[in-house]
């Protein structure tokens, strides 16, 4: 007997459910916010652009509102969660960027580390004390490549590779979930920490890579992408399926480049603990937060 795949149809009903999706002006972020809304929730789309995501949001059914969010700046991520009230279900940590030229942010970390790590390590700890359901991180079959250094997250002590960095920032992400979900489990909470990756998807995230990189990348998405509708099911997956915490959800297909969501498993790396915990303590020492965590019961 055949398993009957799980789609966007497969979603419960989120009416008087509140999530926010950061990055959700484009790509995966809007399919996921939109389809998140269709089901009844009311969704926060936490942009950097606030008349792209306007725009994006008023071809969204259901109740929808958009608020300005710039992961890179700390200041920018401080004054979202500031200005947060009430209880927040799902906290989705979908955007990102990709292979860059190297840059710093006005608080002087690389930028892919800010944007990808850092900036959703911040936001998610603040957050925390509103957060009634799940927190979902979404990382990349890229993570397997990565290499963490937590002495050295911005990379101050070895030659910038942009691709590189970016499979760096996806191992982080993974690190991450899973570390929060050991936290959250010693304090008792009933909040879970999800991971998600999209396979291989079109969207623009990597539109601006040139050179050689730049065209592998275009001849290897126009033979094996699948669209962002497909896409965007692990994060909807692991956002409201009933799972256990700590769960890693991405395509069933070959490679897990495409298919219908499932549990998958991160590399050996990401499930490092020590490697883990260093990777908190750093990212707190740089961005201030998550000293301590105080997640709803």
């Amino acid at each position: 007997m055949t398993q009957q795949k799980w789609t966007a149809a497969d979603l419960p009903a989120m009416t008087g459910r509140t999530v926010v999706v950061t990055g959700a002006s484009g790509g995966l972020g809007l399919v996921t916010a939109r389809e998140l809304a269709a089901a009844g929730a009311r969704v926060i789309l936490a942009v950097r652009d606030e008349a792209k995501g306007n725009k994006s949001a008023a071809a969204m059914p259901g109740t929808t509102e958009v608020r300005s969010l710039d992961l890179s700046s700390l200041a920018s991520v401080r004054a979202f969660a500031a200005a947060w009230s009430g209880p927040l279900d799902i906290l989705i940590n979908n955007a990102g960027i990709m292979q860059v030229p190297r840059a710093r942010t006005s608080d002087g970390f690389e930028l892919q580390i800010a944007t990808n790590h850092l900036g959703p390590f911040t936001l998610t700890t603040l957050l925390m004390p509103h957060i009634t359901d799940r927190v979902v991180t979404v990382s990349s079959e890229m993570h397997k490549r990565g290499h963490i250094d937590p002495d050295d997250l911005n990379g101050q002590n070895r030659p910038y590779d942009a691709f590189q960095t970016y499979c760096d920032t996806k191992l982080a992400n993974l690190l991450f979930a899973f570390e929060l979900q050991r936290r959250l489990t010693r304090a008792a909470s009933s909040v879970r920490s999800m991971a998600a990756h999209p396979g291989l998807s079109k969207t623009s995230l990597a539109s601006h890579v040139t050179g050689l990189s730049g065209l592998g990348q275009k001849i290897l998405v126009a033979l094996f992408a699948q669209d962002a509708e497909h896409g965007a099911l692990p994060m909807l997956y692991a956002a409201t399926a009933e799972l256990p915490g700590g769960s890693y959800a991405g395509p069933d297909g070959p490679g897990e480049r495409r298919g219908y969501p499932t549990p998958v498993q991160a590399s050996e790396d990401a499930s490092d603990e020590r490697l883990a915990r260093r990777l908190w303590d750093a990212s707190s020492r740089l961005t201030g937060t998550g000293q301590t965590l105080t997640p709803a019961r």
